[in-house]
């Protein structure tokens, strides 16, 4: 388990808040395999909350069954960000994190976003103010540093701290690395241990990058000391990660992996809970988009991937069928595990040695 501040997490996992795949179908989905500790909505400017626009609006859209739920904002205006931390504080959010590592260049165009890295004193003035605006938790998102080198994080996440963010994520890599390069082990150890070290009480810290399987995971927390793992691009054509992962590291074995058959009826419950939210086109446009990632833990599958892809909005009813005719030409194979995490680890680490060698 973990503690944030006043709230109790049932274990130490959490689903990041990956811009454009985290939902509240793909949220409900993941819960629903299992473990999720807490999981965050997309990254929310706080100008569309204020002004409650469509888009905004969906993506933070949240339920009753949506819990326990943390609400990211990225922005830079202590006011604006405040007024924003207000209205997710009473619309669902138990914690409230300021994103302070995207790299992306609509969020750091606006000074927002791992551009908050490169002012540290506004930054800190910026977690203040929302630390005294709401109840709620406010946390923070960091990544080492923004330029390739540096690792400023450590520094910077002992100044949020003395004043009130309960709890740090860092990410291993820089700014400039954008999503390339290896996750740096040892640069989140060093955030890591400033986050210990810091504050009257220990406030937690929280490993992100590169945990592709549960193995992973559980290296993470070994090197580096971290209290939980926040899972990002994995989870998304895996979201049973959580449970696997949450097993391995209280028992310290995977035992009863889903198998083919259990992991379509999530891909089903992904599609049904977005068919029932936005309508049949976006449902079809969405698992278009999505079957990639989850083919990867299918085993041998394209004949159900082209079939995804193929769908039309005339289709979306045809989904099931789609996806049980698959299962039933399966056949014994639907009741055997497709691919093992262990099997996933080793393909993993088979295309970087390929690509090593390259």
């Amino acid at each position: 388990m973990l503690t944030i501040g006043p709230v109790q997490l049932k274990t130490n996992l959490m689903l990041a808040p990956v811009a454009g795949h985290c939902d509240l179908p793909f949220r409900l989905t993941a819960r629903a395999c299992g473990s999720v500790g807490l999981a965050f909505t997309d990254l929310l400017c706080p100008h569309g909350i204020l002004k409650q626009n469509d888009q905004t609006r969906w993506l933070a859209s949240t339920n009753p069954d949506d819990q326990p739920l943390g609400m990211q904002l990225y922005g830079q205006d202590p006011d604006i960000m405040a007024e924003a931390a207000r209205w997710a504080e009473g619309n669902g959010a138990v914690t409230i994190d300021i994103n302070m590592g995207c790299p992306v260049d609509k969020v750091t165009k606006t000074f927002a976003g791992s551009m908050m890295l490169c002012t540290p004193d506004h930054t800190v003035t910026v977690a203040e103010r929302l630390v005294k605006t709401v109840k709620v938790p406010v946390t923070a998102k960091l990544r080492l540093g923004y330029h390739d080198g540096e690792c400023t994080a450590p520094e910077i996440a002992r100044r949020l701290i003395d004043v009130g963010i309960q709890c740090i994520t860092i990410h291993g890599r820089t700014a400039a690395q954008r999503f390339k390069g290896q996750a740096c082990r040892d640069g989140i150890r060093a955030v890591v241990e400033a986050v210990h070290d810091a504050g009257s009480g220990r406030v937690p810290c929280i490993g992100n990058g590169d945990v592709k399987t549960p193995y992973d995971a559980q290296r993470m927390i070994e090197h580096t000391g971290c209290d939980g793992i926040m899972i990002a691009r994995a989870a998304l054509g895996a979201p049973w990660i959580f449970r696997d992962t949450h097993e391995l590291l209280t028992t310290g074995a995977i035992t009863g992996e889903y198998t083919l058959r259990q992991r379509l009826e999530f891909v089903k419950m992904h599609y049904h809970h977005m068919h029932a939210m936005r309508g049949p086109r976006r449902a079809v446009m969405r698992m278009r988009q999505c079957i990639s990632g989850y083919t990867r833990h299918l085993g041998p599958c394209k004949p159900l991937k082209l079939a995804i892809v193929a769908m039309t909005e005339a289709d979306h009813d045809r989904f099931d069928d789609i996806v049980d005719g698959f299962i039933d030409a399966a056949g014994d194979a639907a009741d055997r595990v497709p691919i093992t995490w262990a099997q996933r680890a080793e393909q993993l680490a088979q295309s970087t040695r390929s690509l090593a060698s390259a």
